[in-house]
């Protein structure tokens, strides 16, 4: 059996020869490239690799990888993926999955597979539209937003993914612009990383129906003044000369100037994205300036699979019974002639 010692995987190893249908200048590309980047610095064999989507734009992706995959049915991308997982636990599993495929239809799957904990990692590409469909106003759209099906502008509060998702329970939670392939990679890496549902949320832009919004954020010309990457232990400080952070105000988060009003360095926040508590987590998922991306829960948990796993030794272990025979012929039984 190949291992992955044996052999060293490229990008082009995980390509497949499909020619790849977005629309130019589409974050979809960057986001396909930055996964077949990711995947040979995981140590995960070729064949042990399996994505699964849903509906959507982005759910065209299994056709662009040459692994194992299946394009499954709106919103039922997480259901598929359980079952993949738990038939098969040595897998890589990847949910490929959009803004309306997962919070709309897929809602529930979408929570319920966070809630349980399961080792597969899910990427959500949010560009706040439905772009298969021609662009509708999707859960994640703005309020006032105007689209195909809310032409005089959206009335509906959208969801923070973030925040659902923590809600949720969710374990492991990142969030990058979609025109940062270097940081994109790193994040898919340490997804895999992570024992658990590892949940990526894609800040992606749609050039054809929702151009632009994300532009406030992901622009590179303001994009470090706009956005906080965080990463685990070090101190939440951004902008282009370095010298803006987080403090704690009461209960809430406030931004400061290093070197204004006696501030220090010392007095910004560190980050701790292992914390059990999911307070602060929230905090910064809801953060209106800075956007805050980067990896910003990633907290060790037991997983569905350890449980059933757990479960069923203890069950053996007490039971009378050591083969289907003997359950089938423990009562009273006849035969038939």
């Amino acid at each position: 059996m190949e291992t992955t010692a044996e052999r060293n995987y490229t990008f082009k190893d995980f390509a497949s020869d499909q020619e790849v249908r977005w629309c130019p200048g589409c974050d979809d590309y960057v986001v396909l490239r930055s996964v077949q980047k990711a995947l040979p610095e995981m140590g995960v064999k070729k064949e042990d690799v399996v994505f699964i989507s849903g509906i959507g734009c982005s759910s065209r992706f299994p056709y662009y990888m040459d692994t194992y995959g299946m394009h499954g049915i709106h919103g039922r991308a997480p259901a598929i993926a359980t079952g993949v997982k738990l038939a098969n636990p040595n897998l890589s599993v990847w949910v490929i999955t959009g803004d309306g495929d997962s919070m709309a239809i897929g809602g529930n799957h979408f929570i319920h597979v966070l809630r349980r904990n399961i080792d597969l990692n899910i990427i959500l590409f949010n560009n706040e539209i439905y772009g298969l469909t021609k662009g509708q106003f999707s859960p994640t759209s703005l309020v006032g937003q105007k689209t195909k099906s809310s032409p005089y502008g959206n009335t509906q509060p959208p969801f923070q993914p973030g925040e659902l998702a923590i809600g949720a329970q969710a374990r492991f939670f990142a969030r990058i612009g979609g025109n940062t392939p270097k940081e994109m990679t790193e994040i898919f890496i340490e997804a895999e990383k992570f024992n658990g549902t590892s949940l990526v949320e894609i800040l992606q832009n749609c050039v054809i129906f929702n151009d632009g919004c994300y532009t406030q954020f992901t622009d590179k010309n303001v994009r470090e003044d706009k956005q906080l990457f965080v990463e685990h232990g070090k101190p939440m400080i951004f902008g282009k000369d370095r010298n803006k952070g987080l403090v704690l105000n009461g209960l809430k988060l406030e931004t400061v100037t290093i070197g204004e009003n006696g501030v220090t360095e010392d007095d910004i926040l560190v980050h701790n994205a292992k914390d059990e508590d999911p307070t602060m987590h929230q905090m910064l998922v809801r953060l209106k300036y800075p956007l805050v991306t980067g990896i910003i829960r990633s907290f060790d948990d037991v997983t569905l699979e350890e449980r059933e796993d757990a479960l069923t030794k203890e069950v053996k272990s007490r039971s009378k019974f050591a083969q289907t025979d003997d359950l089938f012929f423990s009562g009273e039984i006849y035969q038939v002639n």
